[in-house]
C-alpha cells in the first residue's frame, strides 16, 4: 500500500478541483453570473493560460459550462460542479 510521505499529502487536491472551488466561492454558479477568462484571472490571481487550462479540464468533466455573452465566452460552475464542491465539505 502506498502511504503519503507527509501528513499534508492527505490534503492535496488536483489544481483544477481547487480552481473549481475558487469559481464556486467567487459566485460563478449560474449562466447569469458567468465570468470571462480575464475576470476569473483577476479574481483568482492566476495567469490566463492557467485559467484556460483549468477551465478546459473542468469543462471535460462537466463541472464548468461556457456561454457566449455579447460575443465573449464566459464560464460558470454547473450543477455537477456545485455538487462536487459541496461533497468536499461533507
Amino acid at each position: 500500500m502506498n502511504q503519503p510521505s507527509e501528513p499534508s499529502d492527505f490534503l492535496k487536491i488536483p489544481d483544477e478541483i481547487f480552481f473549481l472551488c475558487m469559481l464556486h466561492n467567487i459566485g460563478a454558479t449560474a449562466p447569469e453570473k458567468s465570468l470571462s477568462v480575464e475576470e476569473i484571472s483577476t479574481w483568482t490571481a492566476l495567469e490566463p493560460p492557467k485559467v484556460r487550462e483549468n477551465l478546459r479540464k473542468l469543462i471535460e468533466a462537466n463541472y464548468v459550462s461556457v456561454i457566449n455573452a455579447g460575443g465573449m465566452e464566459k464560464y460558470h460552475v454547473t450543477t455537477d460542479g456545485i455538487r462536487k464542491v459541496l461533497s468536499m465539505y461533507s
